[in-house]
């Protein structure tokens, strides 16, 4: 019971203390103009959000990070997989810092960016196993079977881990739809690292969960501020981080479904284009297509955020 009402704290803090961060670093990221470019070929109604601070990662990192350090001792699990957070937000700040302080519109170059997030990711895998963190099998949900993965192990979590941190980089295009999907994966992977007896983890992702429901007051339609990369890329790391490390990495495409068919429309869309020099979609990601479709912008974060809950609940048939 004691466990049970700390998950519960665990998310309570994240959110105070997110909800409290807001109004301080809000003001401070429109002083040194840290405000959002808004791309000229998509939706007209976006145009209004020109100058929104970004860079709201600021909000929920911290935030996270200290709730669950007041909760838990540093286990190794723990450890390894802040490594993983607080390195993809390192990368994402930098990225953010160069486009929105510097005003240097391209930020990092993609070669740039990519080579960091690799950097990051292995150095992950360094520690996950050589602390011993590491699963040494491959889960199968569903039909609870596991499969010893081989050679190929260590590069199909690289590409899982990468996937997973560009995926809801891609997923941040509307207000509240990335923290809103993240609030719902988040706590999805509390109640697995619980269930799997990683109490630490589980408070982890609680804190997560809390953080980004603390943010959303600030970032729901018409959003205050965006989390930039800094957020988005450490979001997606520690979502990777908590999967690989509880082996539930095979549940990332069930339960991050929006995450991966954001990452998809835009593959699909330009496959598509080089090949037939039409475009699939009225424009990728595939949230920016339902809003020229004539949805509004609140409509397609609701719809997502009912299909990602829809998604937990098939997820968690999933776990052994």
């Amino acid at each position: 019971m004691l466990l049970q009402r700390a998950l519960i704290l665990s998310i309570l803090l994240g959110f105070v203390f997110s909800t409290a961060l807001g109004p301080v670093m809000i003001p401070i990221l429109r002083r040194i103009k840290a405000g959002q470019s808004i791309r000229e070929d998509g939706p007209r109604t976006h145009l209004i959000k020109q100058g929104t601070p970004t860079m709201g990662g600021l909000i929920i990192i911290p935030s996270s990070i200290a709730a669950v350090l007041i909760l838990s001792g540093a286990t190794r699990e723990l450890q390894v997989t802040l490594v993983a957070y607080i390195g993809f937000a390192a990368v994402g700040f930098i990225d953010d810092y160069l486009k929105v302080v510097l005003k240097r519109p391209l930020g990092l170059r993609a070669y740039q960016k990519m080579g960091l997030q690799i950097l990051v990711a292995s150095l992950f895998l360094y520690l996950a196993s050589h602390w011993q963190v590491l699963p040494g099998s491959l889960y199968i949900p569903y039909l609870r079977l596991f499969i010893q993965p081989g050679l190929w192990w260590i590069p199909f979590l690289l590409f899982v881990i990468i996937g997973t941190v560009n995926s809801v980089n891609l997923t941040d295009g509307l207000d509240g739809l990335a923290s809103g999907v993240t609030i719902i994966v988040a706590g999805f992977f509390s109640l697995v690292a619980w269930h799997m007896g990683y109490q630490d983890l589980g408070w982890f992702a609680g804190a997560i969960s809390g953080a980004c429901l603390g943010f959303l007051i600030y970032n729901i339609h018409p959003a205050k501020i965006f989390m930039g990369d800094t957020g988005s890329l450490a979001l997606g790391g520690a979502i990777a981080a908590l999967a690989v490390t509880t082996n539930m990495t095979l549940l990332l495409p069930v339960v991050g479904g929006i995450f991966f068919v954001e990452t998809l429309s835009v593959m699909i869309q330009v496959a598509g284009y080089k090949m037939t020099k039409k475009r699939i979609f009225r424009m990728s990601p595939l949230h920016h297509h339902f809003e020229l479709s004539g949805w509004s912008e609140t409509r397609v974060v609701t719809v997502f955020w009912g299909i990602t809950v829809i998604l937990c609940l098939a997820g968690i048939l999933g776990i052994q």
